[in-house]
C-alpha cells in the first residue's frame, strides 16, 4: 500500500522531494514504505562514494522500470548528480526523463530550469520556468471540497499559496537569469513578454525593469513598447515602470500632454515627499519630474521647466547619477536659452563632472556657455 514513508530515510527523502499537492495540480512522488524500492533507496543513500551512487541509481531505474514513481525519482537524482559535476547535457536529459513520468513536479522543473541557465540554454530555461510558474500558480485554485466550511477552505488556500511562495520566487529567478543571459534583443523581449504573463505579480516585473528598458531601446520598436506597457498596466494600473516608459515614449514622439499626464501619475504613486519614501520612490519621481521638465522645454516654457527639473535634481541627487545629470543638463539648457549664462555655467559645471551618457553633452554645452560669457564667437 502506498503511504508516506515512515522510516527516517524515507522522511528525509520526502522532505527533499515532495511538493505540497493541491488536488491533482502538482505532482508528488511517493514510494511505498518497506517496498523493494524503499529498501533500494536506503542502500543508495548509505553509499558515500558519489560515483558508486550514480551507478546504483542507474541500476535502480532499470530494476524498477515498471514503476513511474521510482523512475521519476531515480532519473531526477541522476539529473542532479550530473549537474553537480558540470555535465549539464546529461543532467537535462535525465531531468526530462523524470518529467516524462512526473510532468507537474515542481522540484524537477526547478532543477531543470537551474541546469539550463548554467548551461546557457536559455530557451530551455524559459520553458521549464514558465511551466513551473503555471504549476506554482495553480496551487490554491482547486474547488472547495464537499463538507468543508468556507472559512476553513480559505485558510487552506492561503496556507497552500504561502507554502509555494519560495518555489515561485526560485522559478522566477531562473527565468530572469535566462532573460539576462539572452543576447538577441528580439528573443529577449519575447522571453520578457512570456515571463510577465507567467509571473504577473508587480514584484517580478520590477526585477526585469532594467532588461525591459535596455531591450526595447535596442529594438527601437515603439509600437511593441506601447503594447507591452499597456499589458503591464492591465495587470497593474500602478506600474511605475510602464507609466515611465509610456511617458518617455510620448516625450520622444512629441505627444507632450500625454508625457506629462503619465509622469504626473507616477509622481502621485511614488509619494517621494513622504518621510518613509525609499530610493525607488525617489528615483521614479525624479524620472517623472525630469520628463515633465523636458516636455516644458520642448514647449519653450523655461520657467516651468526649471522648476520641474530642480525638483528632479533634488530627488535624484545621491540616488541616481544619470537622472541627476539629466536634470542638471536640462536646467543649464533652459538658463542658456534665456541668456542666463552665469546660472547655466553653475549647474553645467556640476553636471559635467558626472560620468555617463550625459557627460559629453554637458561638457559641450558648458564650453559654449563659457565662450558666450567671454564674448568669444
Amino acid at each position: 500500500m502506498m503511504r508516506c514513508i515512515g522510516s527516517l530515510l524515507a522522511v528525509l527523502f520526502l522532505s527533499v522531494l515532495s511538493v505540497f499537492q493541491a488536488g491533482a495540480q502538482v505532482d508528488r512522488i511517493a514510494i511505498g514504505a518497506g517496498s523493494d524500492e524503499d529498501r533500494a533507496l536506503q542502500d543508495i543513500n548509505s553509499e558515500q562514494d558519489p560515483a558508486k551512487r550514480v551507478a546504483m541509481y542507474q541500476d535502480f531505474i532499470k530494476k524498477f522500470a515498471s514503476n513511474p514513481q521510482a523512475l521519476a525519482y531515480g532519473n531526477w537524482q541522476l539529473s542532479m548528480a550530473y549537474a553537480g559535476t558540470g555535465d549539464f547535457q546529461k543532467a537535462l536529459d535525465y531531468g526530462d526523463k523524470a518529467l516524462a513520468d512526473s510532468p507537474r513536479n515542481i522540484d524537477i522543473l526547478m532543477s531543470q530550469a537551474s541546469a539550463s541557465v548554467q548551461a546557457k540554454k536559455f530557451a530551455k530555461a524559459m520553458e521549464y520556468s514558465l511551466k513551473g510558474g503555471e504549476v506554482c500558480h495553480s496551487v490554491g485554485k482547486e474547488p472547495k471540497p464537499e463538507g468543508m466550511g468556507q472559512d476553513e477552505f480559505e485558510r487552506k488556500l492561503a496556507a497552500e499559496k504561502d507554502s509555494m511562495q519560495e518555489t515561485c520566487d526560485y522559478l522566477a529567478t531562473s527565468a530572469i537569469g535566462a532573460i539576462a543571459g539572452e543576447s538577441n534583443p528580439r528573443t529577449r523581449i519575447t522571453y520578457i513578454e512570456k515571463f510577465s504573463a507567467a509571473f504577473p505579480e508587480p514584484k517580478y516585473g520590477d526585477q526585469v525593469s532594467g532588461q525591459v528598458l535596455v531591450t526595447l531601446g535596442q529594438l527601437n520598436d515603439p509600437a511593441r513598447l506601447v503594447a507591452f506597457c499597456e499589458k503591464m498596466l492591465a495587470s497593474d494600473p500602478n506600474s511605475t515602470l510602464a507609466l515611465l516608459m509610456l511617458a518617455g515614449h510620448n516625450l520622444d514622439a512629441g505627444s507632450l500632454p500625454k508625457a506629462i499626464s503619465y509622469s504626473q501619475k507616477v509622481i502621485e504613486i511614488a509619494k517621494a515627499d513622504a518621510p518613509d519614501a525609499d530610493k525607488k520612490s525617489k528615483v521614479s519621481a525624479a524620472t517623472a519630474h525630469n520628463t515633465i521638465g523636458w516636455a516644458y522645454l520642448k514647449q519653450e516654457k523655461s520657467a516651468a521647466a526649471i522648476q520641474e527639473l530642480r525638483i528632479a535634481a533634488g530627488l535624484a541627487k545621491g540616488q541616481d547619477d544619470q537622472q541627476y545629470a539629466r536634470a542638471l543638463y536640462g536646467i543649464g539648457f533652459a538658463y542658456a536659452k534665456d541668456n542666463k549664462l552665469s546660472e547655466a555655467r553653475e549647474v553645467l559645471t556640476t553636471g559635467s563632472k558626472i560620468p555617463g551618457p550625459m557627460q559629453a553633452m554637458t561638457q559641450d554645452l558648458l564650453l559654449k556657455v563659457n565662450r558666450a560669457r567671454a564674448g568669444v564667437k
